[in-house]
């Protein structure tokens, strides 16, 4: 532990004695570090840190909650929906309603009656009696037809303060909405399956990138460090008179292109590494070490799947068309249950006061109370036939994605197919390639022991290591192309990725 210590106050500058508080900020220190030294990954962690950092994955989560949020938008309109309302109105001039004496009303009765009392009433109505209490019997006019009256009725400041409450009863768009609602929902559940798919194949086959190049890269480091000896030892047996210039030049012609081979590489590791980072929406300029070897993958059995044993239901491709043609055939319900009738009901109450005088409207008893319910039923006559085309549409869309569906079988059939001869002929490929790789090796170990020996040349040993490169290139190129067949063909069955 005072080692540790001892290397962490000397990084950080402090003084180096041993005392508790010193102790807690080690403790903190090495706690930190080790919080952040999580760069190692699995392919089973690749692929878990992947679909929970990609943006793909989230935005597919963020759709479903979309998807419950428009469930409860719909089922809120089934819910009593309550209002409220208060307004205040100021009348600069009171709108006055018009009639003239061919009018049968009461207004005009008034008017022309010879009854005194009647027409002191209309005098009162039109502005010209100040009081209604006191009036002077006067000879009633003679009726004239053409006569136009006009009276306003209302005060100045009028006021209004109600409530209202509405429930829907009944509506066949209602509860068809809320299927789709849930079906949307499911659709958006099986997006989300296939945003984690196409996550799973990324980052699964950039995996198996970075392993076959870095096992590729240690190979062609020990081919350079072997090369790189026996330019030595060649150029020691030149200066004892052994061998000629030439056989050096050869040699080292060859340890150069060696190098140049171990420096692409290099440099496509990198590349692949950085590939995988963005596979898995990681930082690039973060440090990862993968924990598999290439050993470890290669014992895996691959199995070739039979196109009479593939399950379409785990294709999911196949699951979201079927989630789609339910959703095109509730959309034809929803048209259809439009031609149904809708009942809703609702209450009101309140109170509307007026004024002549604004500061009058806060009286007592100017505020009188009203109320009333009401039932609503309306009942779709004739729409014109339009109905008739939109479930025309609607119907040609659900035979659409039937044809799709079809398609789709006949699609992931070939595909199976065509990913069983891809992964046959990659397998065979790969037997044919390491076998030539042993084959290589032990040439290369052999010319080698003969050159040392003085009985074999160094054309032998150079045409020996060019092989040997050769076949090690074929081997990890066959390599990869299985693994890649391998992916290719789970993803074609389904079985690349499963929900947990």
């Amino acid at each position: 532990m005072k080692t540790i210590l001892r290397l962490l106050f000397t990084f950080t500058g402090f003084p180096f004695t041993v005392g508790r508080w010193q102790l807690t900020i080690a403790s903190l220190l090495l706690m930190s570090v080790a919080s952040q030294a999580q760069t190692s990954y699995s392919l089973q962690q690749a692929i878990e840190y992947a679909l929970q950092n990609s943006t793909t994955v989230k935005n597919a989560q963020l759709d479903i909650e979309t998807a419950n949020a428009r469930i409860g938008e719909t089922r809120a309109t089934g819910l009593p929906q309550i209002s409220g309302q208060a307004q205040l109105q100021h009348n600069f001039r009171i709108q006055q309603s018009i009639l003239d004496g061919r009018a049968s009303s009461p207004f005009t009765s008034f008017a022309s009656s010879s009854d005194p009392l009647a027409q002191h009433i209309y005098d009162d109505l039109i502005g010209k009696n100040e009081n209604l209490t006191t009036y002077t019997p006067a000879p009633a006019p003679a009726p004239n037809p053409d006569t136009v009256y006009h009276f306003a009725f209302g005060l100045k400041n009028n006021a209004g303060v109600s409530v209202t409450a509405s429930q829907l009863i009944f509506s066949g768009s209602y509860f068809v909405g809320l299927q789709a609602a849930k079906a949307y929902r499911k659709f958006s559940e099986k997006s989300l399956n296939s945003a984690k798919t196409t996550v799973v194949e990324n980052v699964t086959k950039a995996y198996y990138g970075v392993l076959v190049n870095q096992e590729q890269y240690d190979l062609v480091k020990v081919n350079v460090d072997r090369i790189e000896k026996l330019l030595n030892e060649t150029r020691e047996f030149n200066k004892n008179g052994f061998v000629e210039k030439i056989d050096v030049d050869r040699i080292e012609v060859q340890a150069n292109n060696l190098k140049v081979q171990l420096q692409n590489i290099e440099r496509s590791l990198n590349l692949t590494t950085n590939a995988l980072k963005f596979q898995m929406n990681m930082p690039l300029n973060e440090n990862i070490v993968l924990t598999e070897k290439l050993a470890d993958l290669t014992n895996t059995t691959f199995t070739p799947v039979a196109t009479e044993t593939v399950n379409y239901d785990q294709r999911i491709e196949y699951t979201l068309l079927q989630q789609q043609r339910e959703l095109n055939l509730l959309d034809l319900k929803n048209i259809q249950a439009g031609r149904y009738p809708t009942l809703a009901a609702s209450f009101t109450t309140g109170y509307n006061p007026a004024a002549t005088r604004l500061k009058d409207i806060t009286q007592s008893n100017r505020w009188i109370n009203y109320s009333f319910l009401a039932f609503q039923l309306n009942v779709p006559i004739f729409s014109g036939f339009g109905k008739n085309y939109q479930a025309q549409q609607k119907k040609i869309a659900v035979k659409k994605t039937e044809n799709d569906i079809t398609q789709l079988k006949r699609s992931v059939d070939f595909q199976v197919q065509q990913s069983n001869v891809t992964l046959q002929n990659a397998l065979e490929s790969l037997k044919m390639q390491k076998r030539n790789l042993d084959l290589a090796q032990e040439i290369v170990r052999v010319t080698r022991i003969k050159y040392q020996q003085g009985v074999g040349s160094n054309i032998e040993v150079i045409n020996a290591e060019a092989s040997l490169k050769e076949a090690q290139t074929n081997y990890y190129a066959a390599l990869y192309d299985a693994l890649i067949a391998k992916v290719d063909l789970d993803k074609a069955t389904g079985d690349l990725y499963k929900v947990q």
